[in-house]
């Protein structure tokens, strides 16, 4: 693995994907969505028809590519462009569930640590047990938090750009489970590393954040 890996966790909505693509642009860095990884395998299990059980035994047929373009970070399965697919109610309601199959874990661990391996500058990824299970030895490790109510009119915003439910409160009481799902799961469940830097991003711009996460990487470098 690369030395410089910066690895931003935190839960969903608090702005990971627009601070990681600003830092690595900043950077010059490679982007990784290791949560859109997970949201492929969703996706491709409902488009298959499988329930969580008969995952395992297809996996192989389920194949991701990244592309690591912090400006046009596309990804696919089995050659579709599901970029936009990933995003849909349908699959934002089932992801959890998917993400937690173990063997599917295994997998796209194994995946996001060959990226980092073929990263020639570094990179900047994001998830939610990056810091603590996929790159332990990160340069940076970075929590991003935010209240929930906050990230709620965020991603209710970005519902409303996609042509989605924009209700914020439905967007809030989905973010809720979604923490509670994350948070509890038995495999990799998210969990602020013990020498993750935390950044509370609630009262703060996005530019703001960026700049604040650019400089963090600055400092270790």
């Amino acid at each position: 693995m690369p030395p410089n890996v910066i690895a931003i966790d935190g839960p969903s909505g608090s702005g990971k994907s627009s601070v990681s693509k600003g830092v690595a642009q900043i950077l010059g860095y490679d982007y990784l969505d290791t949560g859109a990884m997970y949201r492929a395998v969703t996706w491709w299990a409902l488009d298959q028809g499988l329930a969580e059980v008969d995952v395992p035994a297809r996996l192989e047929q389920c194949v991701i590519v990244s592309r690591t373009d912090p400006t046009d970070p596309q990804i696919s399965v089995n050659g579709v462009d599901v970029s936009e697919a990933i995003r849909t109610p349908e699959v934002t309601a089932a992801v959890s569930r998917y993400s937690a199959v173990p063997e599917a874990r295994a997998a796209l661990v194994a995946q996001q640590r060959q990226v980092a391996e073929h990263t020639s500058q570094g990179l900047v990824a994001e998830g939610r047990d990056l810091g603590t299970v996929v790159f332990p030895d990160a340069l940076l490790k970075v929590y991003l938090t935010a209240d929930v109510s906050a990230r709620a009119q965020r991603r209710a915003a970005e519902n409303a750009e996609r042509g989605h439910d924009a209700d914020v409160s439905t967007t809030h009481q989905s973010l809720a489970e979604r923490d509670r799902a994350d948070s509890q799961r038995a495999v990799s469940p998210l969990q602020i590393a013990d020498d993750a830097v935390e950044v509370d991003a609630t009262y703060m711009t996005l530019a703001e954040v960026i700049d604040h996460v650019a400089a963090l990487v600055k400092e270790r470098l």
